[in-house]
C-alpha cells in the first residue's frame, strides 16, 4: 500500500511538473506568429531581438503580439477621433478587477472610469493632434500587455481648444477571446 502512495506522488508530481512547463511553451509559441514584421514605435532593442531564441516570457517579445496590441492602440485612438465613444468603451474589460489611477487621485474602477471616458471624450468635437510619444509595448506570455508612453493631446471641445497637459501613461491590456481588453490605465503628469 505504501509504494502504491509513493507511486502516485511521484507521478502526480510528475504530470504536475510537465503540465505547468507545457502551458509556458504554448503561452510563448503562441506569440511567435510573423517574425520578419516590423513594428514602428517600440525601441530599438525589442527590434534587435529575436523571439525564437528566447528561453522564457519575460525575455521573448512576442512580436506578432506586440503587433496586435499596437493595432489596438491605435483603433482606440480611432474611436476618439471619430467621436465613437460606444467603440472607446468597447476596448475596456469592465468588471471587478478592472483600475484606473488619474493624476495623482484614489483608485477608481469600472463604472467611474467608462463615466470619465464617456465625459471628457464624449465632449471633444475635434482632435487636433493624438500623439503617444515613447511609445514602448511589453507583452507577456502572449496574452497580457503593457503600454507605456507620454501623452500629447491636443482636443476641441466645440470652440475651446484644449492642449492636454503631457502625461505618462501605462495601459495594462489581457487578450480575451482574441482581442485585446483595457484592464487597467494609469495617467500621471510628465514634469
Amino acid at each position: 500500500m505504501k509504494t502504491k502512495l509513493v507511486l502516485t506522488v511521484i507521478l502526480t508530481s510528475f504530470l504536475f511538473l510537465y503540465g505547468c512547463s507545457d502551458n509556458e511553451k504554448n503561452a510563448e509559441e503562441s506569440g511567435l506568429g510573423s517574425q520578419s514584421s516590423t513594428l514602428s514605435g517600440i525601441s530599438s532593442e525589442s527590434e534587435k531581438s529575436n523571439s525564437n531564441n528566447k528561453s522564457n516570457s519575460i525575455d521573448n517579445e512576442y512580436l506578432q503580439a506586440q503587433q496586435e496590441v499596437i493595432e489596438t492602440f491605435g483603433a482606440i485612438a480611432q474611436s476618439i477621433i471619430d467621436g465613437d465613444i460606444d467603440k472607446l468603451i468597447s476596448f475596456h474589460a469592465y468588471g471587478p478587477k478592472f483600475t484606473e489611477f488619474n493624476n495623482g487621485t484614489h483608485r477608481v474602477g469600472s463604472a467611474e472610469n467608462e463615466a470619465h471616458e464617456r465625459e471628457v471624450f464624449g465632449a471633444v468635437t475635434e482632435v487636433e493632434r493624438f500623439a503617444a510619444d515613447d511609445l514602448k509595448v511589453a507583452v507577456y506570455y502572449g496574452n497580457v500587455a503593457n503600454v507605456t508612453f507620454h501623452s500629447d493631446f491636443i482636443l476641441w471641445f466645440g470652440e475651446t481648444r484644449v492642449e492636454v497637459p503631457k502625461n505618462q501613461i501605462t495601459l495594462l491590456f489581457v487578450k480575451t477571446n482574441g482581442e485585446w481588453k483595457l484592464v487597467h490605465e494609469h495617467h500621471s503628469p510628465l514634469n
